[in-house]
């Protein structure tokens, strides 16, 4: 099967791609980070799916520009649960074959995207009218589980360490995680080796074991749009510190004769180094013994001292 994967946040359409893995494992994907890359996905292949994790920046109207080209590709939304019932109502207005909420389970997101993959359509229950959900049996060993979390101590990993960790618990190789975040394989291996050193795990299977001990097992894209985790900006000032930095409140005190003003530069020849200056006379090496003698007859005008050939 061939799936069609739209936003611009890479680990979120990772998140996706491993959901839709679960469908297809041998499953081809095209990455669209916009619209204008869901276009070229469309002439690179004929996708089976369009799957589209939404955010604020989307536009009202762009979805139904994009379903009124191509008809017969079914669209999925994962939307927040914050969503009012008028905006899923507007998604659908727009062509989307199904709206799935987040906050549903993992195993309904797949189930309900292989509903819309064979045809079928999907709504959220609230969107029909009040709805109460019905409540969770409670999880085996959930107070054993919650004081075994607050005895581990705490790890700091960088927003980049927390993000290829992530990758990892995906199942992505080193090369995969290095195409898919746009940094090089080297250092994703540099990353991998912080990580393995603070958590204390020889392996990758050892470091995700207790990563998913220390923070929630849940991939990037069931999280809401306000509940995500910091991230690398790009274009930063600065190198991504490997270890997050304590801030110290100790600063040096400034110096008292320290102000804002610029230092004075230090100024400029007229005329570039060895080219002799018109309207100045060049005195030769014996100029200044004959001025100690004020007896002998003053010399000539002092021409520039040429150097005889050779000839």
């Amino acid at each position: 099967m061939r799936f069609v994967v739209l936003n611009p946040d890479a680990e979120r359409r990772e998140g996706l791609k491993a959901l839709l893995r679960q469908i297809d494992r041998r499953a081809r994907f095209n990455d669209a980070p916009d619209w204008r890359g869901a276009e070229r996905a469309m002439q690179r292949f004929t996708p089976n799916l369009l799957v589209i994790d939404w955010h604020d920046r989307i536009c009202a109207g762009e979805l139904r520009q994009f379903v009124m080209r191509h008809r017969s590709l079914p669209v999925a939304v994962l939307v927040d649960s914050v969503e009012t019932p008028v905006t899923v109502r507007a998604l659908i207005d727009e062509g989307a074959r199904g709206i799935i909420r987040r906050t549903t389970d993992s195993i309904l997101i797949v189930k309900f995207l292989e509903l819309i993959l064979l045809g079928g359509d999907h709504l959220p229950a609230d969107v029909l009218g009040p709805f109460a959900p019905w409540p969770l049996p409670p999880r085996r060993n959930a107070k054993e589980a919650a004081q075994a979390r607050k005895l581990r101590p705490k790890v700091h990993l960088s927003p980049r360490q927390e993000q290829i960790l992530r990758c990892v618990h995906m199942g992505n190789t080193n090369k995969m995680i290095a195409r898919a975040l746009g940094i090089s394989e080297g250092t994703v291996k540099v990353h991998l080796t912080s990580i393995f050193q603070q958590l204390g795990a020889p392996n990758r299977a050892a470091a995700v074991a207790i990563y998913n001990g220390l923070l929630a097992n849940q991939l990037q894209v069931l999280r809401a749009q306000c509940e995500r985790s910091p991230q690398p900006k790009h274009g930063e000032h600065g190198p991504v510190p490997l270890r997050a930095r304590e801030t110290l409140t100790f600063r040096y005190p400034l110096l008292s004769s320290d102000n804002a003003e610029a230092l004075p530069i230090a100024a400029e020849p007229h005329a570039p180094y060895g080219t002799p200056v018109p309207g100045e006379l060049i005195q030769p090496a014996g100029a200044d013994e004959a001025s100690e003698c004020p007896d002998e007859e003053a010399p000539g005008p002092a021409r520039a001292h040429v150097l005889p050939s050779n000839e």
